[in-house]
């Protein structure tokens, strides 16, 4: 299709016979509308035209506007993909050129105005548009969170109500929720899932998680609903404690008593601008694991974010190299949660078949008691008998 009016929450344009080489003497103008007070973002996923200096001769010009008369963003050619475009306005005319010889694939792009949201805050929560009613078809929703240096992202889904996945691949072909660790589509994919298959907690290696809903022509759901949470948590150690700082307005109107580590008696303190904890080893709880040849120190630190409608305590490993005198401190995920419960639960049955076998000199014992005592009995009768018949 050579332009078009597009007024959807997102969509994808392409060259004309895309991925095939488009045509000589193409003339196409696509103008993007979206609702009000909304701006546009276009980003190119493929990209190779004719290339020559100044791009007269096959290009892609942006405008941002309706017509080519506004303010203009961009001319493009070559095989170098355009940048993330974003628009002032709610309007982007985007038009594609080609010359009498000389072609190229072309390109793809989509763009999405909505459904583009890019979160900073500590926390929060978003969820798919509409929700919760149904979602539009043919999206391709953005929600980036990017936090300050030093914060990792927990990112939970309350609800998932998405289409099923395709019965003959097994696979989210339709509608899917993508979650990249990082602010792009070309970071670590963290995973993909669709139809009511609820991702378990997902935890960032940086401050940054994207997170893409991306829909079909057909079939729609309630969508889902999200929630995200981070933490900068900074600890250092010596060789005989813990110091653990959090600063203050990460963490705005939480009591120290809701931050402790090991248990609730090593609460934090406050000062002019941190929660802090410091505290001996041999104190809270603190135990020793041997890693290969080191011995690390180790602890949680528990944040406790409860309400009146929902128990939220996060739980965070702090470790400590006491020799070297290095620290480090993990968010603990659900799935490391339900190992380590897992490990506890089998030690605890471990421990009664140990404690067993120990039960039974007690059951013994009684029984040799009672026959020593039945021996004496008897023989105390036969000696009276004895002395009577004498």
């Amino acid at each position: 299709m050579c332009g078009g009016v597009l007024t959807g929450l997102s969509g994808v344009i392409s060259s004309p016979g895309y991925p095939r080489e488009y045509s000589n003497n193409a003339d196409c103008s696509w103008a993007i509308h979206v609702s009000n007070n909304s701006v546009v973002t276009l980003v190119f996923l493929d990209f190779q035209l004719e290339d020559n200096e100044g791009c007269n001769f096959d290009f892609v010009a942006l405008f941002d506007g309706p017509t080519v008369t506004h303010r203009h963003l961009g001319k493009y050619c070559g095989a170098d993909k355009p940048p993330n475009i974003v628009t002032t306005s709610n309007q982007l005319l985007v038009v594609f050129k080609s010359d009498f010889n000389i072609g190229g694939r072309g390109f793809k792009a989509y763009y999405y105005s909505e459904c583009q949201q890019f979160l900073s805050a500590v926390s929060g929560d978003f969820s798919s548009p509409h929700f919760p009613n149904i979602y539009p078809n043919n999206i391709n929703c953005h929600w980036s969170i990017t936090l300050a240096a030093g914060y990792r992202i927990k990112l939970f889904f309350p609800i998932m109500d998405l289409e099923d996945r395709n019965s003959l691949s097994d696979e989210c072909d339709y509608d899917s929720i993508a979650v990249y660790d990082g602010d792009s589509q070309t970071d670590t994919l963290l995973g993909r899932w669709c139809g009511r298959e609820k991702p378990p907690s997902l935890v960032s290696k940086s401050n940054k998680l994207l997170v893409v809903l991306s829909t079909d022509r057909n079939v729609a759901h309630r969508g889902f609903t999200a929630s995200y949470l981070g933490v900068p948590v900074n600890v250092s150690c010596t060789r005989s404690e813990f110091t653990i700082l959090i600063p203050q307005q990460s963490l705005p109107q939480l009591e120290r008593e809701r931050i402790y580590l090991g248990n609730p008696t090593c609460a934090a303190q406050l000062t002019a601008t941190s929660y802090k904890i410091l505290t001996q080893f041999v104190n809270c709880g603190t135990a020793s694991q041997k890693h290969g040849n080191i011995t690390m120190l180790v602890n949680k630190l528990y944040i406790d974010f409860s309400d009146g409608k929902r128990q939220n305590v996060q739980e965070y490993k702090v470790k400590c190299d006491a020799l070297r005198k290095i620290a480090s401190v993990s968010i603990i995920s659900a799935e490391e949660r339900r190992l380590e419960e897992q490990n506890q639960q089998t030690d605890s049955v471990d421990n009664s078949d140990t404690e067993g076998p120990k039960a039974e000199p007690h059951d013994l014992s009684d029984i040799v008691f009672i026959s020593i005592c039945v021996l004496a009995v008897i023989l105390m009768v036969i000696a009276i008998i004895w002395l009577v018949l004498l």
